[in-house]
């Protein structure tokens, strides 16, 4: 690449072999033109950086991660490669989204010589000369899947990394989008447009997460180091999702790897680490990762009778069987303990642990013909609060999923999946089967056996500037002896107006067995006899890019839900006892969200985040605000690069308190309330985050972060007590090669 001062040029970059299923006859992008990179000014000598460039089907170019270089380098290349047009990436003529990685070599500017006066001389031409230099070569092929559904919004990791108060943990940031309420601050559960936690449905690669969070405001459950990118579907989701009434956040596993890698972390409350490489000749690949947590030894020097833990574990294996079969295993599990001792006796107060085996095959029926069958096992325990005992959970499930490209307009996908979950309880040591308490327990936990199964079809259209997916989901439960059953049909739409402007609609519905307030592993309320719970979700939103890689989303959301069991919504009490009554409400979410983003991993980046929204609940004749309503919640971020490697960024986040549930009311119904309540004081905090970064080698590098949510040591209010400051120190050390 020739620049006005200097040159650049574009070469092969060293790369693991494109990954996806082998013997897929995938033409890489070409680009187009001749590219033209600036020497930077102020810079000097020469400089080397490789970018991970994303290519869309159209042959824009979607994101540019840097993944290796300095600056000033840095900067121009990646500035520059924004502007770069490409022939897509196909498969079997059809255009696919790709990542290139490509290597931008800069060489310093000649020393201005004397102008001498131009001589008129044809450019000479005949044999010996050497030729001009080749085009820019793609040296990796990363073939994605379909970009999210209409009305999803993704988040990668790279990019997470950035933000402030979510420690480089793509499933800390959820909080930070729009649709999404917390409970309170600093901890990992949220309602998803009205929709309380324990109707959010987690999935890893389609395998399903009892919850995405350690216990204390810790980390997520699954190292990040395997996760490339997070959806949220807040509404009117894909129809191979099912079974949640709320929203849906899908994470996805980063591409196998044949080469020798890793990363790992030290910091003050954890340290994890991963290394995956390949064998066999690059037929298969292994990967390996995990987290400790150190917390309880830290807490035993300022608060000796507490003790907090929490570990975790990722694993997976890849195989090509033939060019057209891939098998695979992935497992992963967690743990956690929160305990107290008094007079030298400890008392567990919260414990919970599980564990998932998921083996798949995946095979090419042809070009346009993919299927995958998978089976997963899993264990989920909890201890039940205030009982000696744990309750557990022991399941298993099958799916299938096929993907026809039928034309390059039209993409058929259908599916089906069954679980079993065997619910069990410990039998307490010499328990007098008369007590009250031993009755009352056996009560709420009988042993049983939950069963669902459902199948799923979606078509993808791309008519021109329409792109449209109708789907239909349905889903038969068994529990307790009682048969339910939930028909899904679901659509989104994605309509291209103008060269800058996308309107975007989702409307679906779905269905849910009861469930309690937040996800608790290895528990469940077992009895169907009051029907599902069932959500009308729907949207409709403006999508318009604007100048400096910005783009703003404007939504409106209006969600019904009927036969709720989310009994916190409408009145306090215990979790357990009151979750478990044939208690149902009815309720809605409307609102509107702001979404404005410039990538954070750009030399200026950052993002402004609103909801307006009003969720409400009614039981019988009574008509209220939901125990959780927030009216107002807001995130602003921004990122800057400091130029040497150094990068600092800051998040602002302000929220409305929620209503104030009147005193008194010993039943499931609070005493009267209004749509007008007085509220809890408005919470805000302020996150930190540095970082200095040294590239030891092209592969090779080394940060020092230094982050903290909550710097102004705030505390927050709920229902009038209040709590914290929730205050997340972190320092460490972060590497990987």
């Amino acid at each position: 690449m020739l620049a006005s001062a200097g040159h650049a040029a574009a070469q092969p970059a060293q790369a693991p072999p494109p990954p996806g299923l082998p013997g897929v006859p995938v033409m890489p992008p070409r680009q187009q033109g001749t590219p033209d990179v600036a020497y930077p000014d102020g810079a000097s000598g020469d400089g080397v950086v490789v970018l991970i460039v994303l290519v869309d089907a159209q042959g824009s170019v979607g994101d540019v991660t840097p993944a290796s270089g300095e600056e000033p380098f840095v900067t121009a290349a990646v500035t520059a490669a924004r502007g770069w047009r490409f022939d897509p990436a196909t498969r079997n003529g059809a255009p696919l989204a790709a990542r290139i990685k490509m290597e931008i070599v800069f060489h310093a500017p000649a020393p201005i010589e004397p102008e001498v006066p131009a001589v008129d001389t044809p450019a000479p031409i005949g044999p010996g000369l050497p030729p001009p230099p080749p085009p820019p070569v793609v040296d990796e092929v990363d073939v994605r899947g379909q970009r999210p559904a209409p009305g999803a919004t993704s988040l990668g990791r790279a990019e997470v990394r950035q933000l402030p108060g979510a420690f480089g943990d793509p499933f800390r940031a959820l909080d930070a989008l729009p649709g999404v309420t917390p409970i309170v601050s600093g901890l990992p559960f949220f309602y998803v447009r009205g929709a309380p936690p324990g109707n959010v449905g987690y999935f890893l690669d389609g395998v399903r997460v009892p919850y995405l969070f350690h216990v204390g405001a810790g980390p997520s459950v699954i190292h990040p180091g395997m996760v490339d990118t997070v959806d949220l579907y807040p509404g009117g989701y894909p129809a191979r999702f099912g079974r949640y009434a709320g929203g849906i956040v899908s994470a996805e596993t980063a591409a196998p790897r044949t080469d020798l890698h890793g990363e790992g972390n030290i910091r003050l409350f954890d340290a994890g680490a991963l290394v995956e490489t390949g064998f066999d000749g690059g037929r298969g690949t292994a990967l390996v990762a995990g987290r400790y947590s150190y917390t309880a030894a830290i807490l035993s020097l300022i608060a000796k009778d507490t003790r907090l833990d929490y570990r975790d574990y990722s694993a997976r294996a890849t195989y090509d069987v033939t060019p057209d079969d891939r098998v695979s295993l992935l497992t992963f599990g967690s743990y956690d303990l929160v305990a107290q001792t008094a007079a030298g006796i400890e008392s567990v107060l919260f414990a919970s642990e599980f564990y998932r085996l998921d083996t798949r095959w995946d095979h090419r029926f042809g070009p346009r013909t993919n299927v995958r069958v998978a089976v997963t096992g899993g264990f989920d325990q909890t201890r039940i609060p205030g009982q000696p005992r744990n309750s557990q959970d022991t399941l298993g499930s099958v799916r299938a999923a096929l993907t026809h490209v039928a034309s390059e307009h039209v993409t058929l996908r259908a599916g089906g999946d069954a679980t079993i979950d065997h619910y069990t309880a410990d039998t307490r040591p010499y328990a007098d089967p008369d007590d009250p308490d031993t009755k009352r327990f056996n009560a709420l936990f009988p042993p049983r056996n939950d069963v669902s199964f459902g199948t799923w079809a979606d078509v993808k259209l791309d008519l021109g500037p329409w792109e449209l997916v109708p789907g239909m989901r349905v889903d038969v439960y068994n529990s307790d002896g009682t048969t339910a059953v939930g028909v899904d049909p679901r659509i989104g739409s994605r309509l291209h107006v103008a060269k800058p402007v996308h309107v975007i609609h989702t409307l679906g519905i779905a269905h849910q067995p009861p469930s309690f307030l937040i996800p608790i592993p290895g528990l469940a309320i077992g009895s169907l006899r009051g029907g599902l719970q069932r959500s009308i979700q729907s949207s409709a939103g403006i999508e318009i890019a604007l100048p400096e890689a910005t783009t703003a989303t404007f939504t409106v959301f209006d969600n019904v839900f009927q036969n709720m069991s989310d009994t916190l919504g409408v009145t306090q009490g215990n979790v357990i006892d009151n979750s478990l009554k044939e208690s149902r409400s009815l309720g809605s979410a409307v609102g509107g969200e702001v979404y404005i983003k410039r990538k954070l991993t750009r030399r200026f980046g950052g993002y402004v985040s609103y909801t307006i929204s009003r969720s409400t609940r009614s039981v019988d004749r009574e008509h209220f605000l939901s125990a959780f309503d927030r009216t107002h919640v807001a995130n602003i971020a921004a990122a800057f690069d400091l130029g040497k490697l150094w990068r600092a960024g800051t998040r602002f986040t302000i929220y409305t308190g929620t209503p104030i549930v009147p005193p008194g009311g010993q039943g499931l119904i609070p005493p009267p309330r209004s749509l007008s309540p007085e509220r809890d004081p408005l919470f805000y905090r302020l996150d930190l985050r540095l970082e200095k970064r040294w590239n030891l080698t092209k592969t090779v590098w080394l940060s020092f972060v230094a982050e903290i949510l909550n710097a102004t040591l705030h505390t927050e209010v709920l229902q009038g007590q209040t709590i914290g400051p929730v205050t997340i120190p972190s320092i460490g050390v972060e590497g990987a090669f």
